[in-house]
């Protein structure tokens, strides 16, 4: 039987140092510490979404405003005071689950332990989902951003969001502290940038030299059930709606209670301090873009060509519409490199921002999968201690939500935020159950006057939150927030088929008494294509292990060959006998199987152990000039049971070389530390 041939050393080696380039050196397991964030770094790392997010959430309040005429823009800042008290409220109570559960579990851990399996599972579906929205939302922001002032990115965005979600996984494959480090001077440099415009802007405003956006000059067209004015049923819709979407800039706050474990000693205080830093500066960025475009009369709608006004007609196809920070940097800085600077910043932090769901889907897919929810090799680290295979799944799974919405961000962000809400709900609710188990057992006054503050924090964040995810599935259900639903219930119905899985496997391999029975007889069967030397080993190899019965078969594919081997084995003297097994098709693995089938039908308490003979090569391009039977038996063999499969190897010269090759490679043990 032909080989299974191995890889080429110098494939290995050019794969082996293209991985290292990229990836950076391997660490050891001990050296799990030295990956831990200080928090000038874990506030970029973890809060780099929710900061980010004030580059997009006064752009769909504007927008979502805009249907009903340029009167309901009065409702601007009211809208951003409204998002600001949710934001406040929700980074006042995940800084009791960082404390509550540090493990790094967040929102899940919560769910699980106070609500249930059920709960914990939904709060996973739904983050995990989110976490890929992330990704996409934050990469099409950026790019749709960057087209302001790259033009020829326009028509090509999903392309350059996929490259951009590309190099973020490569960057996070080389480690949390590195792609935190490499993403911390961008995510402060954006923070500069729009407190710097804010500041600039009340500044001017105070002198009486604030000017007006480029957008000013222009009127809004109400769409039609707003053409009579902002009344009843309809005006509380559209400011619902317009507040659900201004909610966008909450999404990411709960990744710092995923991401507990990857803060140093202490890590609940740092965690909760940089909860409160993020909302602080994110609450400030907001209200400052809000209020400023206020002030300024600035006009952002979703569609410029029939809803901008001038002189009371429409603007027409040919009208260019900046994003709301764009154009407040313009109007500000005018060309000057300020208004660069500030541009290029919001498009930086944008595709940063995904880099928050890069190290939170990891974190809880190996928490999910080492529950059995998930495959368990989302929980193995790579080589730099990062859960490699779960940031390579985020990357994959974004960059087909971006194609398949062609990185607009219009359309993506209804699907946003409905994940993170209903873990928002699920957590609020689990925490208040927490701390009314934990009543119950106190004595201690100080203690209960402190987990009583807590659970009336909880108990208001729960309102509010649930507050948020009724109004989003009212105003944007129908308007694509029922993809992001129906995507998590199919993450939750795929995790509980794999927990399920698991299960049945894990009690299908559990010991019985017929499991200590031993097999009355081993029969051992080499199989032989010709008489060469990987057959002789085969057959050495079989005999040593001493079966209670060793035949060799061989299958007749040409009755002259098969002739000249029964003559070749009786002139050798192998003292093994070898039968001849009819192929009248010509086919080699069935008849193979057939007679194994046979064996085992005889005599069904014996084992039948297989000896496949094997090449080894040491030249990937040797792999095509051999056929792959040997790896096709053994498929099939593996699916009988009482059967065992035994490869024999032989090593060619090609593959011995390359052993030599790659051996030669490799530094002796101190010769790093010696400068060799």
């Amino acid at each position: 039987m032909d080989a299974v041939d191995g890889l080429a050393s110098s494939p290995v080696s050019i794969l082996g140092s293209a991985k290292r380039a990229l990836v950076g050196r391997k660490l050891r397991s001990t050296q799990l510490g030295e990956t831990l964030l200080p928090k000038r770094i874990a506030l970029p790392v973890f809060a780099s979404d929710a900061l980010s997010s004030v580059a997009y959430a006064p752009d769909e309040i504007f927008l979502t405003l805009s249907m009903g005429g340029l009167s309901a823009y009065v409702f601007n800042w009211k809208i951003g005071v409204a998002v600001a008290i949710v934001m406040l409220t929700v980074v006042a109570s995940y800084r009791q689950n960082v404390h509550a559960y540090p493990s790094g579990g967040g929102d899940y851990e919560v769910a699980t332990v106070n609500l249930g399996p059920t709960a914990g599972l939904t709060v996973g579906s739904a983050l995990l989902v989110d976490y890929v929205l992330t990704v996409a939302v934050s990469i099409s922001s950026g790019v749709q951003n960057a087209t302001s002032a790259l033009p020829f990115l326009t028509g090509h965005e999903a392309t350059a969001a996929a490259v951009l979600i590309l190099a973020l996984m490569a960057m996070n494959l080389r480690g949390t502290k590195e792609s935190g480090t490499a993403f911390a001077v961008p995510t402060y440099l954006f923070m500069v940038a729009i407190l710097a415009m804010g500041v600039y802007g009340y500044f001017r405003y105070l002198t009486g030299d604030l000017p007006q956006a480029g957008s000013a000059k222009y009127d809004i067209a109400a769409e039609g059930q707003y053409e009579q004015g902002l009344t009843g049923i309809a005006m509380v819709f559209l400011l619902a709606r317009a507040f659900s979407s201004g909610c966008a800039a909450l999404t990411g706050v709960e990744a710092i209670s995923n991401g507990v474990p990857a803060f140093r000693k202490p890590k609940s205080h740092n965690a909760a301090t940089t909860l409160l830093l993020l909302g602080t500066i994110a609450i400030t960025m907001l209200m400052s873009i809000i209020v400023l475009a206020d002030l300024m009369d600035l006009r952002y709608v979703e569609d410029p060509a029939t809803q901008l006004l001038l002189d009371g007609r429409p603007v027409g196809e040919g009208h260019d519409q900046d994003t709301v920070i764009a154009q407040l940097a313009q109007s500000l800085y005018g060309t000057t490199p300020l208004f660069y600077f500030t541009i290029a910043c919001t498009g930086v932090i944008l595709v940063l921002a995904a880099n928050t769901a890069f190290n939170g889907f990891p974190v809880l897919g190996s928490i999910l999968a080492r529950d059995g929810f998930l495959p368990r090799q989302l929980d193995t680290r790579g080589d730099r201690l990062a859960f490699s295979n779960g940031i390579i799944v985020l990357a994959l799974a974004a960059i087909a939500l971006v194609y398949a919405f062609d990185a607009e961000v219009t359309k993506l962000i209804q699907l946003y935020i409905v994940g993170v809400f209903v873990s928002f709900n699920l957590s609020q609710l689990g925490m208040i159950k927490h701390w009314t188990r934990h009543l119950a057992t106190e004595t201690d006054p100080e203690q209960r006057r402190r987990m009583l503050r807590s659970r009336a924090v909880n108990a208001f964040g729960l309102a509010m939150t649930a507050t948020v995810l009724v109004i989003v599935l009212v105003t944007k259900f129908l308007a694509g927030a029922w993809i992001a639903i129906l995507a998590m219930v199919l993450v939750f119905v795929l995790m509980r088929s794999i927990k399920r899985h698991y299960a049945m496997v894990a009690a299908e391999l559990e010991i019985d008494d017929s499991d200590v029975t031993l097999p009355s007889r081993v029969h051992a069967i080499v199989l032989v294509s010709k008489l060469h030397k990987p057959t002789v080993r085969a057959l050495a190899y079989a005999r040593v292990s001493k079966p209670s019965a060793l035949e060799a078969i061989t299958v007749e594919l040409d009755p002259e060959e098969t002739a000249a081997l029964m003559r070749r084995w009786d002139e050798l003297g192998i003292p093994v006998p070898l039968k001849v097994v009819a192929s009248p098709y010509r086919e080699l693995v069935r008849p193979v199987i057939k007679y194994v089938k046979q064996v085992r039908k005889a005599s069904p308490r014996d084992i039948v152990m297989v000896y496949i003979p094997e090449y080894v090569v040491g030249r990937w391009w040797e792999q095509a000039l051999h056929n792959q039977t040997a790896l096709r038996l053994k498929g099939r063999l593996l699916f009988m049971p009482g059967v065992m499969v035994t490869s024999v190897p032989y090593q060619l010269h090609s593959a011995a070389a390359a052993k030599e090759r790659l051996a030669a490679g490799r530094p002796a043990p101190g010769d790093v530390r010696r400068g060799r």
